[in-house]
């Protein structure tokens, strides 16, 4: 490995070069898109920020680019990397009867630049439905491509896709592949390390062999982990959120189906109180729920503070798994009552039971020392992620929750509080989600450039919310999609 590490810092070396061998402006942005999506571009950080620099001055000297590819690559790469780009630069994207060019390339472009709107942008709003439905009248295969835009989904999961179609590009730069492969396989090996600590983790604190009624997802945790936090530096993140996600999917279980109304109020209890004494008059399994949780963030409050310096965030940690409980408790409250509240109570709940906040802590702890609650911005960008989290599994698993008679879902409770087809509901849950990412973009570009490189990783908990529930449930089924995408991206390396 260490072979590898050497030769990839002399291929970072040759490809950086790159930045200063290409002068035109149109090449420098597919070579910042190119470094972008094969997962190098935390290597090249001052090269791009410089060369899309030197962009903006070009762009306020000369006259406006005919180009509309330029342009529309240009709008979003900026918008992407921070900086201020008017809705404005894409008036040129109509011609006089108000249509947009019906060209592939530029189509995609708009379609995943519209997506990063900050809301009340309407220029951009027009571009994003007339974008998505030309290249429907373009391609069959169009979904691949609209249903995800671009800011939606994991840049690290794309990452192998990307290599491959590079790989049958002839003007692909060879330097720059071989890097993006050979960076490729080093962060899956030590991804391939952190799984492997994760299942010892796992097998260690043996919840499976006592508890019939739970799933067993620790791969599954671990490649959301993966998703949301990729790179080599942020593994005990990693282990410590794949080992929340596993315990969340259980806790879950044990409201939603195993513990009657009496277990999961005495359960809550016990969690508020954080003690294994609560719990002594419980089903023996709900006892070795709680003994799991209790001890595994106890360990990782320990290894937090162990890394992090600083008091004991013990207290912190217990009061997201308090509210996370509650939470649960309302639902199951409403659930062994029928009762389906309105919309606007489920979400007032349901952002909290998505497991969003509790997960974003995890991140924020896993990253800084700073104090980040007193960030509105990322109080903001958390509740937005959390509901899209909640919305996002509400669509991959409502229709199975419907048939079993389960918990009110927000499409259930759309359904009966309007009166629509599910159709509807699930339409106007669309219109939810994405109001809540143009929330999230406009708070996030607010943030200072420090507290990006935190929140980043926050908003990818929704963008992992995406992949896990685009076709259904990923996390229910286990023989689906992503089952593929585990072994594509964290068991097979790149030849």
């Amino acid at each position: 490995e260490a072979k590898y590490k050497i030769e990839a810092e002399k291929l970072k070396e040759e490809v950086g070069c790159m930045f200063s061998n290409t002068t035109s402006p149109v090449a420098q942005l597919q070579l910042i898109d190119g470094i972008d999506k094969l997962g190098l571009s935390a290597y090249f950080e001052v090269d791009i920020k410089e060369t899309l620099e030197n962009i903006i001055l070009y762009m306020k000297t000369s006259s406006n680019s005919k180009d509309l590819y330029a342009t529309a690559l240009c709008f979003r790469l900026l918008r992407e990397h921070g900086y201020h780009a008017s809705q404005d630069m894409l008036k040129d994207m109509f011609d006089g009867k108000g249509k947009l060019p019906l060209h592939m390339k530029i189509l995609l472009e708009l379609f995943d630049g519209s997506h990063l709107s900050i809301g009340g942008e309407n220029s951009l709003n027009d571009i994003r439905l007339l974008s998505a439905k030309n290249l429907k009248n373009l391609s069959l295969d169009v979904d691949r491509f609209t249903s995800n835009p671009l800011a939606w989904r994991v840049r690290w999961y794309d990452v192998r896709k990307h290599i491959i179609t590079a790989q049958n590009c002839d003007d692909t730069n060879p330097m720059l592949l071989k890097l993006a492969k050979l960076n490729f396989n080093i962060i899956q090996a030590t991804h391939q390390k952190d799984l492997k600590d994760v299942i010892r983790w796992w097998r260690n604190v043996s919840i499976i062999e006592n508890l019939e009624f739970t799933r067993e997802r620790i791969v599954e945790s671990f490649f959301f982990a993966v998703g949301i936090a990729s790179e080599g530096e942020h593994g005990s993140m990693r282990k410590w959120l794949a080992k929340v996600i596993q315990l969340i999917l259980i806790i879950d279980d044990v409201y939603d189906i195993y513990g009657t109304l009496a277990d999961v109020q005495q359960f809550t209890v016990a969690i508020e109180k954080w003690d294994p004494e609560e719990v002594q008059r419980l089903p023996k399994s709900i006892q070795i729920c709680f003994g799991a949780l209790h001890d595994t963030m106890e360990d990782i409050s320990v290894e937090i503070q162990r890394q992090k310096g600083g008091p004991s965030v013990l207290p912190h940690l217990k009061q997201v798994w308090v509210n996370f409980c509650k939470a649960l408790l309302v639902e199951a409250t409403w659930y062994h009552k029928g009762h389906i509240p309105t919309l606007e109570d489920y979400l007032h709940n349901g952002w909290t039971s998505s497991s969003g906040p509790l997960l974003s802590l995890h991140v924020i702890l896993g990253l800084t020392n700073e104090n980040l609650h007193l960030c509105k911005n990322c109080q903001e960008i958390i509740y937005y992620t959390s509901l899209i989290i909640r919305l996002c599994n509400d669509q991959g698993t409502s229709t199975a929750e419907l048939e079993r008679g389960d918990v009110a879902s927000s499409i259930i409770c759309y359904m009966h509080q309007e009166n629509v087809s599910e159709d509807v509901a699930r339409e106007h849950i669309e219109s939810i989600i994405l109001n809540s990412w143009e929330k999230n973009n406009y708070h996030f570009n607010r943030l200072s450039t420090s507290h990006r490189k935190i929140m980043k990783h926050v908003i990818n908990e929704a963008r992992m919310a995406h992949v896990m529930y685009h076709s259904g449930d990923g996390f229910g089924v286990q023989d689906g999609e992503t089952q593929d995408q585990v072994l594509i991206n964290l068991v097979q390396p790149i030849i």
